[in-house]
């Protein structure tokens, strides 16, 4: 058997996987060699502590994670190694487990197969060859959910800031808060899957949730505190975005990019297990499930080069994460485009926004 050809073997087994069979014993299967002797590890550790501003309660919880740092180092050249263009190393969530990972910072429910809300098929001849949202004023600064599983709400609010923008004119900064508190929308072909807060939420009923409230308070009117309050306290009557209507977009990639173009930011659902140890460039790794996890936001489309010249130029998507600036490039991830790498394709929204008379 011809030893190249692996990758792309494993891919084609592996593609629809969940997140919990790509977890280490699998990629240390597929990349292996990977030495558990890490120099300077302690330096790496002493730089990430003070970059990040960590702090540990005693010596054994330091202890714990720094071995959980030295994991993550040994992790992220896993993720290097599958993920060649591009680049895996330290972050701020180098001194967690990949199950602490998920369950602080990951929080989108599964979606039902409803479409109910199916978009319509738009035309694609006259698509730019890229596009990015952040260069009309549709997309305000990167924000930070902490460790509350409130991306979905994250990902929801963008979405809405950038269809109102395009409704208004005006760039409204919106209350992730408000989603947390007080959006406890349920699938009605899928129960279980209630927005909970922290807990998880799905974008498509955050939608259904402010067509049925209003709208969107001003993130100023009701701050975000990345927890679950137990109250909601949504003022109607300080509503500044409101939803017209939303549609779940077709997993055709062209169709994807005329819905952004047209319609504004999209809100996607994403498998996040190689954004733990992103740090820069174009992910497109080898493996990844489809299982998806976290909510984030679609903003544009491009294409780059690459060296060493065996990766030709590679079209990519342009990810607004909830992480804060701190992360990726500035807050953003760029994720290839052309086989739902890491099923980003795979849950796809977009809404529209009227413009609301509440000032």
């Amino acid at each position: 058997m011809d030893l190249r050809l692996l990758p792309l073997l494993l891919f084609l087994l592996v593609s629809s996987a969940s997140a919990a069979d790509l977890e280490d014993p699998l990629i240390q299967q597929v990349v292996p060699g990977v030495g558990e002797d890490l120099l300077n590890a302690e330096a790496h550790f002493s730089s990430f502590i003070q970059r990040f501003g960590k702090s540990y309660a005693d010596e054994k919880e330091h202890a714990h994670r720094f071995s959980v740092f030295k994991a993550n180092l040994r992790r992220a050249r896993r993720h290097q190694r599958l993920d060649p263009t591009a680049v895996h190393g330290v972050t701020q969530f180098s001194d967690l487990t990949p199950s602490e990972f998920r369950r602080q910072y990951l929080g989108l429910r599964r979606p039902s197969l409803s479409s109910s809300h199916e978009a319509p098929i738009l035309p694609t001849g006259d698509l730019p060859p890229d596009f990015d949202w952040r260069d009309h004023g549709a997309v305000t600064g990167v924000k930070n959910q902490g460790s509350c599983g409130s991306c979905w709400s994250f990902s929801a609010a963008a979405a809405l800031e950038g269809a109102n923008f395009l409704a208004t004119g005006n760039l409204e900064s919106l209350s992730e808060q408000q989603l947390v508190d007080c959006d406890h929308e349920c699938d009605l072909e899928d129960p279980d899957s209630c927005d909970s807060g922290c807990n998880g939420g799905l974008m498509t009923t955050a939608f259904q949730y402010l067509l049925k409230a209003g709208g969107l308070e001003r993130e100023a009117d009701y701050p975000y505190t990345g927890a679950d309050r137990g109250g909601c306290k949504f003022d109607k009557s300080k509503i500044a975005a409101s939803v017209l209507n939303f549609s779940v977009v077709s997993i055709d990639e062209d169709q994807i990019a005329a819905n952004l173009v047209k319609h504004g930011p999209l809100a996607v659902g994403i498998n996040a297990i190689f954004m733990q140890t992103y740090v820069g460039g174009v992910s497109c790794p080898y493996i990844c499930g489809r299982h998806l996890d976290h909510g984030v936001l679609l903003v544009g489309y491009g294409a780059a080069g690459y060296s060493p010249i065996r990766f030709k130029e590679k079209p990519y998507w342009i990810i607004k994460n909830s992480w804060g600036e701190s992360w990726g490039e500035n807050g953003y991830y760029k994720i290839c485009r052309g086989r739902n790498v890491c099923g980003v394709d795979s849950m796809v929204s977009s809404v529209s926004a009227v413009h609301t008379t509440h000032t």
